[in-house]
């Protein structure tokens, strides 16, 4: 279907939260060769946040980062804002190679991750508009509910109590948020509404205070030991930490490590009080659901509802977007989705569409790596769940440039390595074939299937997501 655009509808332009408070001119590239004693390349969250932990840990060290746009630009600028404690990759994956302790372990690191980005945006004055409500899961329809009690045992196994997650009944859920078709949710504390490009851009201004040189407008074109090449000049380095997440790809070298994976937004105009009145959502929780093809959306700070999914996924060769371009068809799908958990938003209109690329690994599982004897390192592969899952990266990146070892750095993301993705045309054929089974396995369900259909498996098992 289409959607009824507002008149000043803008379609990318990188993304809503950047139109909000004004998309930055990039900052003076590098200006010759340096010497450094740690070069970061890329200028996201996880760049930014392990300049900022290195520099607190210890302000002599010499610290230079290196962005091909500006800071902030990539998936740091366009995500949903929400600040989750999910992991990237099950539980039991970690397990598999490091023991269920170690598991348990990685996932209370997160949610203490959570508090961690909320106690520095403080501290350092970061007006990020964070409110934790939490995060509403919702089912709609019997195949959901059935996979919402999964879930639900599931993290009971893995140690989650009361106070980490409960289920709602119907009328607890229509308490909080009213959603068309839901026949049942869980709400967990461990989630916080952001909105991402205010915390980017309050925290690259953090890093400069601290004495970090950030140079953007400064592409690099090679990863060596000891070396960050750039048209402008060459950073040396004792190490040199690629921080890249969804442009990884487009490093030579790398072209294959992670799958830049499409994720696309809309946002409302801003909703009338007669709407929140039939919706509720006063606590601000960010919002999911248990389909294949998932939503995520959250009530923004100027009561807009922001909505996204994956529309179309990836383009072929690893191709990453054009600064947030969102195709037509994604609006619309977007919209009849929105329009469906929320009819009372019907009138409304779309305000801006946008897009933005995230890293997946072969495994579906985030890794953090430092070889100790090239000084070369790497951290990201978040799937999605990066606003969080960074801040905790930038933390271990810090412990294993400084040779601490700590619990943070012996975490069982740290040297972990997975296969590289399959050339193409596989990979282009793999991910297509996944989702278009998900998007039928979803169509199905919603006929009143009452167990996970079978395409969804075939998907799984398709990419071993």
């Amino acid at each position: 279907m289409n959607a009824p655009l507002s008149p000043d509808f803008v379609n990318g332009e990188v993304s809503f939260w950047y139109r909000s408070i004004g998309v930055p001119e990039p900052g003076d590239p590098l200006g010759g060769d340096r010497e450094a004693d740690v070069a970061i390349v890329g200028a996201g969250y996880t760049g930014l946040w392990t300049a900022y932990y290195l520099k607190k840990a210890d302000p002599s060290l010499r610290v230079v980062v290196l962005e091909k746009e500006f800071a902030g630009f990539g998936a740091s600028g366009r995500n949903g804002g929400w600040l989750t404690a999910a992991l990237a990759g099950s539980p039991g994956r970690y397990a598999r190679t490091h023991g269920r302790d170690a598991a348990r372990r990685f996932q209370h690191a997160m949610f203490e991750s959570v508090d961690e980005v909320i106690r520095v945006a403080g501290e350092e004055g970061v007006d990020a508009d964070i409110v934790k409500g939490g995060l509403l899961t919702v089912a709609r329809g019997p195949a959901q509910a059935a996979r919402l009690r999964e879930e639900l045992a599931s993290q009971r196994e893995w140690g989650w109590g009361e106070d980490d997650v409960r289920p709602l009944s119907r009328d607890e859920l229509d308490g909080r948020l009213r959603v068309t078709g839901a026949l049942g949710a869980t709400w967990t504390p461990h989630c916080a509404r952001v909105q991402p490009a205010k915390l980017a851009r309050g925290l690259a201004a953090a890093v400069r205070r601290l004495g970090v040189e950030v140079h953007e407008r400064t592409p690099v074109v090679r990863i060596a030991p000891g070396r960050a090449i750039t048209p402008y000049g060459t950073v040396r380095a004792s190490h040199v930490l690629r921080c890249t997440e969804g442009f990884t790809a487009t490093l030579p070298g790398h072209h294959r490590d992670w799958l830049p994976m499409n994720s696309s937004m809309i946002v409302t105009e801003p909703l009338p009080e007669d709407v929140w009145t039939a919706l509720g959502w006063h606590g601000r929780e960010l919002l999911g659901d248990m389909a294949h093809y998932y939503m995520y959306a959250q009530r923004t700070a100027d009561d807009r509802i922001a909505f996204g999914g994956r529309g179309r996924p990836y383009l072929y060769g690893s191709r990453v977007d054009d600064r947030g371009h969102t195709h037509a068809w994604t609006v619309g799908a977007l919209w009849e989705l929105l329009t469906s958990f929320f009819p009372a938003v019907a009138d409304a209109r779309v305000a801006h569409a946008w897009s933005g690329v995230l890293g997946v690994p072969r495994d579906w599982c985030s890794a953090v790596h430092l070889d100790p004897g090239t000084g070369l390192g790497w951290a990201g592969g978040y799937t999605g769940h990066g606003v969080t899952a960074a801040n905790l990266a930038g933390r271990t990146l810090r412990d294993l440039v400084l040779r601490r070892d700590t619990e943070t750095s012996r975490l069982p993301w740290t040297g972990r390595r997975v296969r590289a993705w399959e050339p193409e045309p596989l990979r282009w054929l793999g991910v297509h074939s996944m989702y278009r089974l998900y998007r039928l396995a979803d169509a199905r369900e919603s006929r009143g299937m009452r167990r996970t259909s079978a395409l969804a498996r075939i998907a799984d098992m398709i990419t071993g997501h």
